[in-house]
């Protein structure tokens, strides 16, 4: 039997249990974002952070959220905080089309990333949010990577300014090259680390999405542990295919007890897809998590 019909099957029970109104909270922060349940709770955003509560989750995460009206900016704040939920990241910069972050150390070009942390930190007030997403752009073959990684320090400090006075941390995510997003600067934890201490910033850290770390670097928790200090962000999914934990080769029930005993308090990001359409695909991810996260 295929491991992911096997896990389907196997944990229907916990997903029909996970639908009662006294399901028990999941042990570490696991956030779904919008659309994840859709199937199940409807297309509003309000509804679906509604569902995830009742299911046990304690955390959510909108990438989107900085592109959304300000009032449901804070409707959405409002909810999480009435379900006792944490908000995780938002995606406050992110161009995968120019390599100016790595190029550019011009005032005006970081007149333009303080602008962009001024709305990153209204957004961030309004849904309760403490992290956000910064992807630094494409590589420039024209300059050599020390230089590109020296660029990307001099604007990280730029964007600090605006971000340490609101506490808003900056959380910067590798992605790998190889399936999704080739020749992004960013592409490993250690060499996220590295640019973090040259920072050397309260409000410049790692989000390491195990998904992509799998893809180009592997040695995950090795590489957790040694980027430990500068890492409050996790996000998760499983490869190949980027769907729920059990539908892959990453053993996310060891992950999760290891973060567990390390006391992790942050975000677990479910940054994945769901391997089956419909409730049941649904009910699917929330099993997975169950199994995962009983240890």
């Amino acid at each position: 039997m295929r491991r992911r019909n096997f896990f389907a099957s196997a944990l229907a029970p916990l997903a029909a249990n996970a639908a009662q109104s006294n399901t028990p909270k999941f042990k570490l922060r696991y956030g779904p974002h919008p659309g994840m349940f859709r199937q199940s709770a409807g297309e509003d955003i309000i509804d679906q952070i509604k569902f995830s509560a009742d299911q046990g989750f304690t955390a959510w995460e909108d990438n989107g959220a900085m592109r959304r009206e300000p009032a449901l900016q804070t409707s959405i704040g409002e909810a999480l905080a009435k379900n006792g939920m944490l908000m995780g990241v938002f995606v406050s910069h992110a161009d995968f089309n120019s390599n100016d972050f790595v190029s550019k150390t011009d005032r005006a070009y970081q007149d333009t990333l303080r602008q962009t942390m001024r709305t990153a930190v209204e957004c961030a007030k309004r849904v309760g949010a403490k992290w956000t997403t910064v992807v630094p752009n494409s590589v420039n073959n024209r300059i050599d990577p020390g230089y590109q990684t020296a660029n990307c320090i001099t604007n990280l400090k730029v964007m600090c300014e605006i971000c340490e006075p609101a506490g808003l941390v900056m959380v910067l995510e590798p992605l790998n090259w190889y399936a999704n997003h080739p020749g992004l600067f960013l592409r490993s934890v250690p060499q996220a680390y590295a640019i973090c201490k040259g920072v050397n910033s309260p409000s410049c850290k790692i989000l390491n999405d195990l998904y992509h770390q799998q893809i180009d670097v592997g040695n995950l928790i090795p590489n957790l542990e040694t980027a430990w200090d500068e890492t409050p962000y996790i996000q998760v999914g499983d490869n190949p295919g980027r769907k729920e934990p059990t539908t892959g080769e990453i053993n996310y029930h060891f992950i999760f007890k290891w973060l567990y005993e390390r006391k992790f308090t942050g975000v677990v990001g479910m940054e994945h897809g769901n391997s089956k359409p419909g409730k049941e695909g649904e009910k699917a991810v929330i099993a997975a998590y169950r199994h995962c996260d009983n240890f």
